[in-house]
C-alpha cells in the first residue's frame, strides 16, 4: 500500500463536467490518515465494548494489506474503509444491511471473518442484556448503566 499512496494524492477528471460523471467524489485519504480518522470516529461514536472488537478489527485490516501494491486492491480498499468511516460519523450504520452485491463480491474467508464479526457482536449483547448469564458469571444486573 506504501508504493500507491502516490496515486491517491494525483488529481482525478472522474465526476468532473468533463470526465462524464455530474457528481464529485470525495477524494480518497492516504491510508494513515484514514486509519487516525477511523480510530477516532470508533472513540467519539461507539460504546466502549464495541470500541475495542472495532479497532482490532480496523488495526488487523490495515495491517494485512500494509504490503499490497495492486492499485485496484488499494483503491478499494480505502474506498471501503472511507464509506465505513462517513457512515460511523454520521452514525447512519445502525440497523443498516448489508447491500447483496457487496456480499455476493466477498471471498469465502471474506464471509467467515463476517460471520465471526456477528457472533462476537451477538454474544456481547447476549452478555449485556442476559440477566441469568449475568448472574452466573457475577456480574450484578442492577449495575448497569
Amino acid at each position: 500500500m506504501r508504493a500507491a499512496s502516490r496515486l491517491l494524492a494525483k488529481a482525478s477528471t472522474v465526476g468532473t463536467p468533463s470526465g462524464g460523471l455530474g457528481v464529485v467524489p470525495h477524494a480518497l485519504l492516504p491510508p494513515i490518515p484514514l486509519y487516525r480518522r477511523l480510530l477516532r470516529g470508533h472513540r467519539k461514536h461507539l460504546p466502549p465494548e464495541m470500541r475495542v472488537l472495532g479497532d482490532e478489527y480496523i488495526k488487523s485490516e490495515f495491517r494485512a494489506h500494509r504490503d499490497v501494491e495492486n492499485p485496484i486492491h488499494i483503491i478499494g480498499f480505502l474506498t471501503e474503509w472511507q464509506g465505513y468511516a462517513q457512515q460511523i460519523e454520521g452514525e447512519k450504520w445502525r440497523g443498516e444491511k448489508m447491500d447483496k452485491a457487496k456480499i455476493d463480491k466477498m471471498s469465502d474467508e471474506q464471509i467467515a471473518q463476517m460471520y465471526e464479526l456477528m457472533q462476537a457482536i451477538r454474544k456481547q449483547e447476549l452478555e449485556e442484556n442476559d440477566p441469568e448469564f449475568q448472574a452466573a458469571t457475577g456480574q450484578d444486573p442492577s449495575k448497569q448503566n
